[in-house]
């Protein structure tokens, strides 16, 4: 991924309840009715339209992507989507806060019908919960003091600690390729950048986008890696087996990358942050990417497993829309 450049917003570090509605609303999670061989719960589409509410789940504290401003309204890319997807469906939305770690557990316990905390695909996830089509591309940065900049992870020094955020594709790739790496590990994006800014840490590992922002909002710091490990997707999730909220979701999406609806998202939350050069490096639309587009062309159905030398040169394909890894 291209490093991205112009950079201005500032990150808003919000300690809230765990449940703030958009628009000034608070509707509660309701209890969802369906239950899975697994003991997985979830609402079905009938279900959420019926009760007139869907909930979803969202960053509170990771600006421009999922925060609540000074108003105590909920703001960021993921929420205009969210908003567009309520309107479309005829309900109201409930956002609930979600840290990195629980994405998962929300699903899975139904507290949320729907996930759109700026979550990467991965297959491990994959196995865990349903991805529907994606609508962003990301990759993995390192940011540091302008003191010591790291720019490389090679030859890691033992004494310094790499801080990141449980749960994030983050914690997980630095585990698996550099495991001789010291990780200081911490709930939230607030309290990481808290701890950054302290000197808890030589360094903070997160998605790139995140780390870039946080650069170029406060002086003194340096994107020393752009971008570390592939090119991977964002993507709304749902518990798995909740195939009739994720074919919805998956539609929408087609239909909303007809009129460009995430370029205008970005338009409106994300500009002032990146800039436009890198419209197009980031946003998806209708969920077409390289590695999805690739799977229609060896026609890949639901369930099917891919040759491996496919799945090592389009990694996402395993997990995007409901293709998941073999159990």
């Amino acid at each position: 991924m291209k490093k991205f450049t112009k950079v201005t917003a500032a990150a808003l570090a919000a300690t809230l309840s765990l449940s703030l509605a958009a628009c000034g609303s608070s509707a509660s999670t309701d209890a969802a009715s369906t239950a899975s061989a697994d003991g997985v719960v979830y609402r079905t589409l009938d279900e959420i339209k019926a009760d007139g509410t869907i909930n979803i789940g969202v960053f509170s504290d990771k600006n421009p992507f999922g925060y609540v401003d000074e108003n105590g309204e909920y703001q960021g890319y993921d929420i205009y989507f969210g908003n567009r997807l309520a309107k479309d469906l005829g309900v109201k939305v409930n956002y609930v806060s979600t840290e990195a770690a629980n994405r998962i557990e929300y699903l899975q316990t139904g507290k949320v019908d729907v996930i759109l905390a700026n979550f990467t695909v991965t297959p491990e996830r994959a196995e865990e919960v349903d991805f529907a089509l994606p609508y962003m591309n990301v990759a993995l940065g390192v940011v540091s003091p302008d003191s010591s900049v790291v720019t490389t992870l090679d030859n890691w020094n033992a004494d310094g600690q790499m801080i990141v955020i449980s749960g994030t594709t983050a914690e997980t790739y630095l585990t698996q390729n550099y495991p001789d790496i010291p990780l200081q590990k911490y709930d939230s994006y607030a309290t990481a950048k808290n701890a950054l800014e302290n000197g808890n840490g030589v360094a903070w590992a997160n998605d790139n986008t995140e780390v870039i922002a946080f650069a170029k909002q406060n002086t003194g710091y340096t994107v020393g890696i752009p971008s570390l490990g592939s090119q991977d997707t964002i993507a709304p999730a749902v518990s798995q087996g909740n195939t009739t909220v994720l074919d919805w979701l998956n539609e929408e999406i087609k239909a909303l990358g007809e009129e460009n609806f995430f370029h205008k998202d970005y338009e409106e939350t994300l500009v002032d942050t990146y800039g436009t050069d890198f419209e197009d490096e980031l946003v998806v639309e209708g969920g077409e990417t390289a590695a999805s587009a690739a799977a229609v062309r060896y026609r890949l159905q639901p369930f099917f497993c891919p040759p491996t030398t496919f799945v090592q040169a389009y990694p996402m394909v395993s997990t995007i829309g409901r293709i998941q890894k073999n159990r």
